[in-house]
């Protein structure tokens, strides 16, 4: 499907071009490289990305007082749900250990420079590679003419997890799974299981970064998300390996619990929800599609927000009380959750140094993004639930608006 292969190069795309749009590092460090991990493990437990691969993750030892304390983060990289674009996928390094890069730069939350991440610089820090497309929670296989496509996020999940055990995950004191975009969708999926694999003593939570995707209608009045979900979940044989409790209460549409917004009631690891209100890739392809803009009368907006005309700004401000509505429940009951919506124009604000921590990074009421999951994960106050003005008064974004509105394909390899 065209519009699918295009959310998943946008996802790409978005992290490309914000990196390429962050200004460097205010301390001059570049991040820290840290070398591939194959599971060879995996095969034994029918664990492989979609091309038949083992499956990897970069592992970060932790020292000192951090030694026994553990974060684990999901990559992310969109979603395949058809057979065309799931065979596309695999000839790339969203599909495949062959193609990817034998190193990955820990920056951000996963850094290890104790000005630069605080509370977490000294743990053991893991970087789980994407390999399946459907974030990490699919368990089929399909014969593709002569090849085999392997639907396998869930074992995936589960041998990467077997693996870290005897490295130390087993004895972890503290832990905090995490993830960006796809990746921070995973971790809604995973966040209880994590904690059934760790000692009852561990004190352990989770972190969504631009993962809570929404059950939205887009500007054409359909709901291109829940589609492409649906699609998904049938597919990559999804649907049991998500919660009973809520597949039950959503019959006859288990998908729907594939989505955050449905999901998250029945979570029981406390979570923190990083998320733009203005997140440019729901912008992009859940409220504004290209099958819903077919004239592009909204690519200059898509480009440049200040180009917008008041119709397209009452739709965008629509998204934002439409994710808000959805997170009130969690805003207004839950007593060990967090948050930190923002409003601007961004995806994935954890992993970059510039809006994880820096003198530059997004604020509300003056807390950086890093002071206020760190007060939550801690217990070092109660104003861990940040919700900013709307669109334009935060002076403190970077508003990185990566230029994907082209719906022709390109290549790209990042």
């Amino acid at each position: 499907m065209k519009t699918t292969r295009l959310l998943d190069l946008t996802a790409a795309m978005v992290l490309l071009v914000c990196v390429a749009l962050s200004p460097p590092l205010v301390s001059g460090d570049p991040g820290q490289r840290v070398s591939m991990t194959l599971v060879r493990g995996a095969a034994a437990l029918g664990a492989f990305c979609l091309d038949g691969s083992l499956p990897a993750y970069h592992l970060d030892r932790g020292f000192g007082a951090g030694s026994d304390n553990w974060l684990l983060q999901f990559e992310g990289g969109g979603w395949c749900n058809d057979i065309a674009s799931c065979k596309d996928r695999s000839k790339t390094h969203r599909g495949s250990t062959r193609f990817m890069t034998k190193t990955a730069v820990f920056t951000g939350i996963l850094s290890n420079n104790a000005s630069l991440n605080p509370d977490f610089y000294n743990w053991n820090k893991v970087r789980l590679r994407y390999c399946d497309g459907a974030s990490f929670a699919g368990d089929r296989q399909v014969g593709n003419g002569t090849s085999m496509l392997y639907f396998r996020g869930q074992r995936i999940w589960n041998a990467i997890i077997l693996d870290l055990l005897p490295k130390g995950l087993a004895k972890a004191e503290k832990a905090l799974l995490t993830g960006c975009s796809a990746g921070g969708l995973s971790t809604f999926l995973h966040c209880d299981n994590f904690t059934s694999y760790l000692p009852k003593t561990a004190y352990v939570k989770c972190m969504s970064d631009a993962g809570f995707f929404l059950d939205a209608i887009d500007v054409a009045s359909n709901r291109t998300m829940r589609s492409l979900y649906t699609q998904l979940v049938s597919l990559q044989g999804v649907q049991k390996n998500l919660d009973p409790n809520c597949t039950h209460a959503f019959y006859p549409e288990p998908s729907l619990c594939f989505f955050p917004q449905y999901a998250l009631r029945f979570i029981k690891t406390p979570m923190f929800i990083l998320n733009s209100a203005y997140d440019v890739f729901q912008f992009h392809h859940g409220l504004v599609p290209p099958s819903a803009d077919p004239t592009g009368r909204w690519n200059r907006c898509k480009l440049n927000v200040t180009a917008c005309n008041p119709h397209q700004l009452d739709a965008l401000q629509g998204f934002r009380t439409d994710m808000l509505e959805a997170l009130m429940n969690f805003f207004r009951n839950s007593t060990r959750g967090g948050m930190f919506i923002n409003s601007c124009f961004d995806h994935c604000q954890s992993a970059l140094q510039e809006t994880w921590l820096s003198p530059t990074s997004p604020r509300i009421h003056n807390k950086t993004i890093s002071k206020t999951v760190g007060d939550w994960y801690f217990g070092r106050g109660e104003d861990v639930k940040q919700i900013d003005c709307p669109y334009p008064c935060d002076k403190t974004c970077h508003n990185l608006i990566p230029a994907s509105t082209t719906d022709s394909l390109v290549n790209l390899d990042i």
